[in-house]
């Protein structure tokens, strides 16, 4: 059993679920494909899971071997979302987003584009800037003059029903990130919320991201 909180909608509105504690990462995929399963049959509608996991490192379908530097212990998963190399922990805010894509004309560059706008509508309600930039997928913010990285975006489509989703540096141990290319950018930092001065609870975050969801995505 999962130690999560489940506000339920009739259908087709969203369903979230609030998990309070960290989730093991292949417990996370097995029951995001078993939701989407159930999606598909039509039992289920759209879901979003608020979560955070255990320390650890993710590969997407276009990580490269050179950009695993050093995984210091920590277990490494291959993911079948997009992307590449990502770490994942404690005081990280990890929305998987299980949507059916069918309604809106099945596109997944627009469908990561509002991930990626949900996340900078967010940021904006805790004053702080966040962009994307050309070539690179996640949101971007200036902090000790460079670019740094606060959140990642990464998804996989079953028939057009997606999950995976997006990671919001709330307040992890960057220094994991370390061990890594982030994403394969070499050139650019990664940066959190309590870095940038903004020392706010996932409770805090979680009522701001489902305060801004409905408003980018069809609910009804």
């Amino acid at each position: 059993m999962h130690a999560d909180r489940t506000l339920r909608r009739p259908l087709p509105l969203t369903e979230w679920w609030i998990s309070d504690a960290p989730v093991p990462y292949e417990a996370a995929v097995a029951r995001m494909e078993a939701q989407v399963e159930t999606m598909l049959a039509g039992t289920a509608g759209e879901t979003v899971w608020l979560l955070e996991h255990p320390p650890l490192y993710t590969a997407g379908t276009g990580a490269k071997a050179a950009d695993l530097i050093d995984a210091g212990g920590l277990p490494v998963y291959r993911s079948g979302r997009g992307g590449q190399y990502t770490y994942h922990g404690p005081g990280q805010r990890v929305a998987y987003v299980m949507r059916d894509l069918r309604p809106a004309g099945r596109d997944l560059r627009a469908f990561v584009a509002g991930l990626e706008q949900w996340v900078i509508e967010t940021l904006a309600r805790f004053n702080v800037k966040g962009e994307r930039r050309p070539g690179r997928v996640g949101v971007w913010v200036e902090h000790g003059g460079r670019e740094c990285k606060v959140a990642a975006v990464g998804v996989r489509v079953r028939r057009w029903v997606t999950y995976h989703g997006m990671a919001l540096n709330v307040d992890p141990s960057l220094e994991h990130f370390a061990g890594i290319v982030p994403c394969g950018v070499r050139e650019h930092g990664v940066t959190s919320l309590l870095e940038l001065g903004l020392p706010v609870t996932m409770a805090e975050v979680d009522a701001e991201l489902r305060a801004t969801y409905g408003r980018l995505f069809s609910v009804s």
